[in-house]
């Protein structure tokens, strides 16, 4: 599988208990796309978040935060990393 970094825009003022509930929507469901969220991270004051998961695909990737309520602006595959 293959990592991917997605980028959100406009979650200005997002709490640490917002983004832990949000990052728990997406772990809730995940497995329906066999791929699994690895971490998220957020800036309140620009309102952008950040997530690192592990998945077949960038479709997987979207498809499952639409259904967690909160869809990515952008989507990047990370093929290499050290």
């Amino acid at each position: 599988m293959t990592k991917f970094m997605d980028v959100h825009h406009g979650m200005e003022g997002i709490t640490a208990d917002e983004l832990a509930r949000a990052h728990q929507a997406d772990l809730d469901i995940e497995q329906d796309e066999d791929m699994h969220f690895e971490a998220t991270w957020a800036d309140p004051e620009s309102g952008t978040v950040y997530c690192l998961s592990e998945a077949p695909s960038a479709e997987a990737v979207q498809r499952i935060h639409e259904r967690a309520g909160h869809k990515p602006d952008e989507v990047h595959a990370v093929p290499l990393h050290i």
